[in-house]
């Protein structure tokens, strides 16, 4: 056994001076180099900055240098003067033309105004009211003095009540109206008898040229709140005598051509009551008042 040990650290002993008599080699010949990475460029893409227009001002071309002045135009010959016309013969003497026909002025009280309604029964005198109802007034004045009123009738009477006018003809054709007003029920006025009113439909500002005068106290057509009333602009100062001999004609049914077609009506005069005219007058002489009782 100690044979083959002995055997064995021969080999290895020849073998470690075999090794040391070859060339040593160099560090850099034993290990290879190593490759070397190329670096990665980033490239940071630009946005190129815009090129701003050029402004482009539009040339003017150059105004061209004043033509030369023209030459003076000759001074025109002087006409001459025309002979002076002979003198004119004398006009003839004019006739002086008809005057036009005075038309009563309305009165100079601006408060109140008066107007003259004339009917086949008689006259009745008017006063209206400017200040407590100038709508209607004036409503009612513009219709008298185009001659609205003028051959229309009382086609409406009930004798404990009001006679009502001045929307029909003789033939009970309804006259064309302007346009309907405001309703001025709340003025103060009450529907007392003798006075006047602007008679309308279910619509409170419905009123147009139709009126009536109460021949009895209807306080119960005023206004109150909450219920329109029918609106009173004035009242007779002179002809009840007129209002009650229209009151007491006998009524009756009679066919009508109103804006709403044909169809009978009710509570007509069997006798025509025509106004005949309407007219805005002065201020009346009134009788003096009767003195209070004591």
């Amino acid at each position: 056994m100690n044979r083959t040990i002995a055997t064995t650290l021969l080999s290895f002993a020849a073998l470690a001076i075999a090794a040391c008599a070859q060339p040593a080699k160099t560090d850099a010949a034993a290990k290879p180099a190593a490759e070397t990475t190329p670096a990665v460029e980033s490239k940071k893409i630009e946005k190129p900055a815009a090129t701003a227009p050029e402004a482009k001002q539009a040339e003017k071309p150059a105004a061209p240098a004043p033509a030369p002045a023209a030459p003076a135009a000759p001074a025109a010959p002087t006409a001459p003067a025309a002979p002076a016309a002979p003198a004119a013969t004398p006009a003839a003497p004019t006739t002086p033309a008809t005057p036009a026909p005075v038309v009563a002025a309305p009165t100079a009280d601006a408060k109140v105004a008066f107007v003259k309604m004339t009917t086949n029964k008689g006259d009745i005198i008017i006063e209206l009211d400017r200040v407590k109802a100038p709508i209607s007034t004036e409503n009612f004045l513009k219709y008298v003095n185009k001659g609205q009123y003028n051959g229309t009738v009382f086609h409406r009477v009930i004798k404990d009540f009001m006679i009502q006018g001045g929307g029909f003809d003789g033939t009970l054709t309804e006259k064309p109206t302007e346009a309907p007003i405001k309703n001025e029920c709340t003025n103060g006025l009450s529907n007392a008898r003798g006075t006047i009113a602007m008679a309308r439909t279910n619509d409170p500002n419905s009123a147009t040229a139709q009126f009536y005068i109460n021949t009895v106290d209807n306080k119960m057509l005023d206004g109150r709140p909450g219920r329109p009333g029918y609106a009173v602009f004035g009242k007779v100062v002179d002809g009840m005598n007129t209002v009650d001999a229209i009151r007491a004609v006998k009524t009756g049914q009679k066919m009508a051509n109103s804006r709403g077609g044909q169809g009978p009506m009710g509570d007509v005069p069997m006798e025509t009551v025509e106004i005949i005219k309407v007219v805005e007058i002065p201020a009346p002489a009134m009788a003096p008042a009767a003195p209070a009782a004591k």
